[in-house]
């Protein structure tokens, strides 16, 4: 099923217009959507990632792809057109050009897109948006991820600097308030909060604040987004399955196994949130590759190929959808881990 995937993201792509956007993937956003997110940066990270892990050849020449996916990014550099955005937004990691560069760097390196991106991550140092996905700690990521590549000083220093802007935007409970959109949050979770930025920056120092965030009842246990919410989701970009998932190091077991015990019972997600990484059940999923990294109990390692299977099945039956994030590609990445018991998180904690 992984190899039917990649078979049809092959057949799918178009030479100029590369992949078609479903409705929610590019909402207000010019076509063809490009960015690592939701667009052809995620989708080309992806296929190479399963291709050098052998589970399938991509026909597509990649580098190609991303030639053409930045060529359009920069002929119309904009996403959520109408909708409030962090400045600068160029920059941004999942949403900008800096992801598109940086996969642009990992398959087809040039000293002109290095360039490029060093601008990029030095132009963020401000972003007001403290989080992975626009702010200073995604382009952290991706000047650590160009020193380990090069070894370049520039890059060492580019990181340094970066690190330092994110670290001294943290409040005293070691959270972080995210502009974003207009409005100022204090969130928790991967993408837009704490526990993203900490896996990226190597910080295990926030379990007594999920500890003290904490909604426990019956040895199960959940969080809400954001300081102050009330209402409890339960996938990868809003609660337990993305605590779990990124703090899976330092958080208490008590709370990292009622988490996942939580995921467990509530079972797979729906048809409306479907397979995907981002909200699905194969982000919902990585909470039991985490478990079984934690404790080494064979039975999260079952439970997560169990939702892979599940994945795969929902995948197969809706029409396919060609992002990382929110689409089949991402389902099929999550499944090869399942298979190789890998359990360092793509993007955030691993590149390979």
């Amino acid at each position: 099923m992984i190899a039917e995937i990649i078979a049809e993201a092959d057949a799918a792509c178009h030479p100029r217009r590369l992949w078609p956007a479903h409705e929610w993937d590019g909402w207000q956003t010019p076509k063809p959507v490009t960015d690592l997110y939701v667009g052809a940066a995620g989708v080309v990270w992806a296929l190479d990632r399963l291709r050098e892990r052998g589970y399938a050849e991509t026909r597509l020449d990649l580098a190609a792809v991303m030639r053409r996916a930045l060529e359009v990014w920069r002929a119309n550099p904009e996403v959520l057109v109408g909708l409030p955005k962090p400045e600068p937004t160029r920059p941004a990691l999942y949403m900008g050009e800096s992801g598109i560069l940086l996969v642009l760097s990992r398959i087809d390196p040039t000293q002109e897109i290095a360039d490029g991106l060093h601008a990029l991550v030095l132009d963020n140092l401000t972003n007001p948006a403290n989080d992975v996905m626009w702010g200073t700690p995604g382009t952290f990521l991706a000047a650590r991820l160009m020193y380990e590549w090069t070894g370049e000083d520039r890059w060492a220093d580019a990181a340094r600097r970066t690190q330092e802007a994110a670290l001294a935007a943290r409040d005293e409970s070691g959270l972080w308030a995210n502009v974003l959109h207009g409005e100022s949050y204090r969130v928790l979770g991967p993408f837009h909060g704490a526990t993203g930025n900490a896996l990226v920056l190597a910080l295990d120092d926030l379990g007594e604040v999920l500890r003290e965030n904490a909604v426990a009842e019956g040895g199960l246990v959940n969080w809400p987004t954001a300081i102050g919410d009330e209402d409890l989701l339960l996938q990868w970009c809003a609660g337990g399955p993305g605590i779990v998932t990124c703090a899976a190091s330092y958080l208490d077991e008590d709370l990292l196994l009622g988490a996942a015990e939580l995921a467990w019972r509530a079972g797979p997600s729906g048809e409306e949130k479907g397979s995907s990484l981002c909200h699905g059940t194969a982000g919902t999923g990585w909470a039991f590759l985490k478990a079984f990294e934690r404790t080494q109990d064979e039975l999260w390692l079952e439970r997560a190929r169990r939702f892979a299977v599940h994945a795969l099945e929902q995948a197969s039956g809706m029409p396919s959808r060609y992002s990382l994030w929110t689409g089949d590609v991402g389902v099929a990445l999550f499944a090869a881990d399942c298979l190789d018991a890998r359990t360092r998180y793509p993007i955030l904690e691993s590149w390979e």
